[in-house]
């Protein structure tokens, strides 16, 4: 299996930033940790070699990034307005340098964004700000409305990185169409603590006439042995 490690240092951020490619060839998928989880975590839980089979194939090229959670929503220490500017800024890390990494190394058009419980969160935010360049979504166990972060507190920067703000307030039809392009497949624990925000945002997204998959599993699946599961039954498609 091609496994590549790379580290530079990010204008965005203004810090050394590491990520690690799994795959030649492929679907392009961007993956993230988990809360204030590292660019090797899904290597780390075995995800990777559970998906070995569809990596040699040349199926699928993931591309696990680090997180800056600690900096950004999970740093309590400083106003909520300040770790949302910090967000924007690792929003802007992904799109300017991590999208064109990807795209110099694999020219295959499909990418696909792809977490489980806060990294959920991630892809489904990216996913969802950027229609134009992310096809899938692939959101397993996870929150979609980051105000529980906040304390309730908005302004422009949490508006345009919450899901559950921005799609509720999306109604120029360039941008609806957009939405509507991409398949959204959410999977969550039916006893997960989570489960309401999937069902609220599904039906939000249903309400903007995007459609989406909301795939309800048995107990709490909240963790890497479920999320295993789930990555098989739907990276490739709806169930």
């Amino acid at each position: 299996m091609n496994r590549e490690y790379h580290r530079w240092w990010s204008p965005s951020l203004s810090r050394h930033m590491e990520l690690l490619v799994f795959g030649h060839a492929g679907a392009r998928v961007l993956v993230f940790p988990t809360s204030k989880g590292k660019f090797y975590e899904w290597e780390d839980r075995g995800m990777m070699a559970h998906m070995g089979e569809q990596i040699e194939r040349g199926w699928f090229q993931f591309y696990c990034v680090d997180s800056v959670d600690v900096e950004s929503w999970y740093n309590y220490g400083i106003h909520p307005g300040a770790r949302a500017y910090r967000h924007a800024q690792y929003d802007g890390y992904l799109y300017n340098e991590v999208l064109p990494l990807m795209n110099s190394k694999n020219t295959n058009p499909f990418l696909i964004t792809l977490g489980a419980s806060f990294g959920a969160f991630h892809a489904m935010s990216f996913g969802l700000k950027h229609p134009d360049k992310v096809d899938r979504v692939l959101a397993l166990s996870g929150l979609y409305d980051i105000r529980r972060f906040t304390g309730g507190y908005s302004d422009a920067n949490v508006y345009m990185n919450n899901p559950a703000e921005f799609i509720g307030g999306e109604h120029d039809p360039g941008r609806l169409e957009q939405l509507r392009h991409v398949d959204i497949i959410m999977a969550t624990g039916r006893d997960d603590q989570l489960i309401h925000s999937a069902r609220e945002f599904s039906g939000l997204l249903w309400s903007k006439g995007i459609g989406n998959a909301l795939r309800e599993w048995d107990g709490w699946s909240h963790d890497w042995p479920y999320w295993q599961k789930m990555i098989s039954q739907y990276i490739g498609g709806h169930d």
